[in-house]
């Protein structure tokens, strides 16, 4: 496409007063800076907030499942209508996509949403993408925001992915801003918080495990305060917050859209040869499966870990999971094809 692609995930805590209340000033920024940006990309906006803009209007509200989703079905309408009623004054208009895991998960309905996205961009609109919440099982549910504005920078090949906190970036031990992770390894996770705010459902181990994933992908994660002064704006020109470099990566889309939107079904554990032939770019035989940790269908994505259970790949599985173990250590079966497999 003509522009380069753009995400930005803003967080309930970041949106939101203390008492759930959404902060029009926050808001009101955030349309006056995109609205900067809008002449030179094509931009997504991932937004939380609508549970703690609509639970205020139930009565008794204790956080149970469906008590969330008609929050969600209250608040959806409320943050919808300020991101419009901001973006306005700069003739900017919004729409709202609601998504759920298996929009992701199928890659038909993947390319439909993508070819959505890319209609409302002809004419100048920004997508504001949320989780549809009022409807989205538990099993098939995001994790939380962090991972929907992943999978959308991954799917659609943006070159930069924009979380916004509550804080102003990652933290080091005493309270400073990490201006610069190269690589997200184990010590970069060992940073982030374990708490979680009191509002919305990540926190910063949501932030730079998906971050991880799409640095790996080849994606600039940019992790920073969206009370910061011009935050967004700053974020862009790594002035302000946490830079995640991105790593090199000569993915095809199809095989990045296996590893970060494809609905993983089951689990293998293969052996030390099976791992060396993986990492060589062959396909997986059934010699090399030890076991078939949680079962899968033929067609269905597995994950595939290694001796010490690590996951080291994601694959679709040519064959279901019964007829792998009735034919367990066969030398000619194939489990999954190079080209269907991609190492993580």
């Amino acid at each position: 496409m003509s522009k380069p692609i753009l995400v930005i995930k803003f967080g309930t805590a970041s949106i939101t007063h203390q008492n759930g209340d959404l902060d029009e000033t926050v808001i009101a920024g955030i349309a006056r800076q995109v609205a900067e940006l809008h002449a030179n990309y094509h931009i997504v906006l991932v937004s939380s907030g609508a549970v703690a803009a609509g639970k205020q209007f139930l009565r008794h509200y204790n956080g149970t499942i469906s008590e969330r989703k008609a929050a969600a079905a209250i608040g959806n309408p409320l943050l919808l209508n300020k991101y419009s009623r901001y973006f306005a004054p700069y003739n900017i208009a919004v729409a709202q996509s609601l998504c759920e895991r298996q929009h992701f998960s199928d890659r038909n309905q993947f390319l439909q949403l993508k070819r959505t996205y890319e209609e409302l961009w002809a004419s100048n609109i920004i997508p504001i993408a949320n989780e549809n919440d009022v409807v989205s099982s538990l099993e098939l549910k995001f994790s939380d925001n962090d991972e929907l504005a992943t999978l959308i920078a991954v799917g659609f090949g943006a070159s930069l992915l924009l979380f916004s906190t509550s804080v102003a970036g990652v933290l080091d031990r005493e309270g400073k801003v990490v201006p610069q992770i190269d690589v997200i390894d184990k010590e970069a996770l060992g940073l982030a918080d374990k708490e979680k705010s009191a509002l919305g459902l990540g926190g910063m181990v949501s932030k730079l495990t998906f971050a991880r994933l799409a640095t790996r992908m080849g994606i600039r994660v940019v992790i920073f305060g969206i009370r910061t002064e011009d935050g967004i704006l700053n974020a862009i020109k790594g002035n302000t917050g946490t830079l995640c470099l991105p790593q090199p990566c000569s993915m095809p889309a199809r095989k990045k859209w296996l590893a970060s939107g494809s609905l993983v079904t089951g689990r293998i554990q293969v052996d030390t040869g099976a791992q060396e032939a993986l990492e060589k770019r062959h396909s997986l035989l059934a010699v090399g499966v030890k076991a078939v940790l949680e079962k899968f269908e033929c067609g269905e994505v597995i994950e595939i870990v290694n001796d010490t259970n690590i996951v080291i790949a994601v694959g679709r599985a040519k064959i279901a999971s019964d007829i792998l173990e009735a034919n367990h250590r066969a030398q000619n079966i194939e489990v999954a094809h190079a080209d269907d497999i991609v190492l993580l």
